[in-house]
């Protein structure tokens, strides 16, 4: 209850920010107090004094930033910022209250920990790595000047993400703060310097509206629905005992998609809240039509509607999976897939349900891209034949995801091989089977040596994290305006 209320409350205060603290009527000074002061008062009306704990990580890791240096502060400040979280998930779970979620402090934490950890690794490419060394989206990322402490603390505790994120890059955020990024976004969609629109400031209404409908028929499904299927039920004595297989297939389906709506509420909601303020805005599509999804954390229609294990995880937790593509798989020096995994698994948090899921995935990742990569081309030349395929692969991804992540939900080792042996390892045994039987598909040497293994969340850069607005430094930046926006522009053509 005292989330929901204190997101409610944050949505009123993100329209009085935008309207009364406009970027035009106030300066970057007052907005970033503001925005901080009001997130620390959530927080602390959520949260009691555990809300010290955000203060705290944000405080240790920005001295550590001043201290170490450019050159090594990125690898102390995810090894504090990580390390922190987890201490404070292995208290609250093993000491406090293991499989209640009241009172979790620890979400925010996860929120803040990326940012501390995304904003050290782009600082340590834009102040003390050489320009060439780095991906176009690194570059562009890039911070080239040291934040100041209000700064900081306003882009890890704003009181629009401070109980639900979703994460932002910190380039995106102070352009936001200092008002910059209608003009700044309205020539990207240009590819040009477009001066006629530098004055351009779209209302967010009808995107907020949109995504409040949303929050409110998952709501509304979330307490009527998920109530009366329980995914526990899935390990029930009697129902393993008397139900087919198809009947407890289809349940595992239903019980696995009802537990979802209360994700689609609480990151639709905190994506409204970021855009009631006036940030999220990504620039025009070609219809001229505004686009609010800068920082929007799911894609329901895609998801609920894949058709590939890749399309599930490219459109759910979105900003998450471009975290772990920046921090870890681009920069993992052996076997990044299996790094790439690891940090979502302890990211994520302690319980042992979410190791067996993450570990799942990687078999399931594998042998869902083996099986597109070598069957999938015999099926899409008649469109007839490829909508019964595309009916079947929606089948196999829906059952294989609803399969993937039952011990995430059950959170415990024995429920969670319960249900598994229950199933007799099925899904387990046939993605062996499928990577024995057929070869992952070799790419090209350089960039896409490892496309084979690499996780399909973190595949997303080329898509996602290049086709973010990712908007200028406040001082001090190396490139011209221009040569970013060419920059960008290149990108988004990609």
């Amino acid at each position: 209850v005292n989330f929901v209320v204190c997101q409610l409350f944050a949505l009123l205060a993100a329209v009085w920010f935008r309207t009364y603290l406009h970027s035009s009527k106030t300066s970057p000074f007052i907005r970033h107090v503001v925005a901080t002061l009001l997130g620390l008062y959530l927080a602390l009306f959520c949260f009691g004094w555990y809300a010290l704990h955000f203060v705290i990580q944000s405080g240790i890791s920005y001295y550590i930033m001043i201290i170490i240096g450019v050159e090594n502060m990125h690898k102390y400040c995810f090894v504090f910022a990580l390390g922190y979280l987890t201490v404070c998930q292995i208290t609250r779970v093993y000491i406090f209250d293991y499989g209640q979620y009241s009172a979790d402090f620890s979400g925010p934490m996860m929120i803040i920990t990326q940012k501390i950890t995304s904003l050290a690794f782009e600082i340590h490419d834009g102040m003390f790595r050489k320009n060439e060394d780095l991906t176009p989206s690194q570059r562009c990322l890039a911070v080239r000047r040291m934040p100041s402490l209000l700064e900081y603390l306003s882009y890890n505790c704003n009181f629009m993400g401070i109980l639900a994120g979703p994460l932002c890059s910190y380039k995106d955020y102070i352009t936001f703060i200092e008002g910059r990024s209608y003009q700044l976004q309205q020539s990207e969609a240009n590819g040009k310097e477009d001066t006629k629109y530098e004055q351009t400031d779209p209302s967010p209404n009808i995107a907020v509206a949109q995504k409040l409908l949303i929050c409110g028929l998952s709501l509304l499904f979330h307490m009527t629905i998920t109530k009366t299927l329980p995914v526990e039920y899935n390990i029930d004595d009697n129902f393993r005992a008397t139900a087919s297989w198809p009947v407890r297939f289809f349940y595992l389906y239903v019980s696995l998609m009802a537990a979802r709506p209360k994700y689609y509420f609480a990151w639709t909601l905190a994506d409204a809240i970021n855009n009631a303020a006036g940030f999220g805005f990504r620039g025009y599509d070609k219809n001229g039509v505004t686009r609010w999804d800068l920082i929007s954390n799911l894609r329901i229609q895609q998801i609920e509607f894949s058709t590939s294990f890749k399309m599930f995880l490219d459109n759910w937790n979105i900003q998450t999976a471009l975290w772990l593509k920046r921090v870890c798989y681009e920069r993992a020096t052996f076997s990044p897939t299996i790094q790439t995994f690891i940090l979502s698994a302890i990211w994520h948090g302690v319980y042992p349900g979410y190791y067996l899921t993450f570990l799942t995935g990687v078999l399931m990742t594998l042998a869902a891209r083996a099986i597109r990569n070598n069957i999938r081309h015999y099926f899409v030349d008649s469109p007839a034949v490829k909508l019964c395929y595309d009916i079947v692969t929606w089948m196999a991804t829906q059952a294989a995801i609803s399969y993937t992540v039952v011990p995430f939900v059950l959170l415990s080792v024995k429920p969670s091989f319960t249900f598994y042996s229950s199933c007799y390892f099925c899904l387990h045994i046939a993605s062996i089977l499928v990577l024995l039987v057929f070869p992952l598909k070799r790419t090209q040497k350089g960039s896409k040596k490892h496309e084979s293994v690499q996780p399909v969340w973190s595949r997303k850069l080329e898509e996602e994290s290049l086709l973010q607005k990712n908007n200028y430094s406040t001082t001090n930046n190396s490139l011209s305006q221009k040569q970013e926006i060419t920059c960008r522009y290149q990108a988004l053509k990609q």
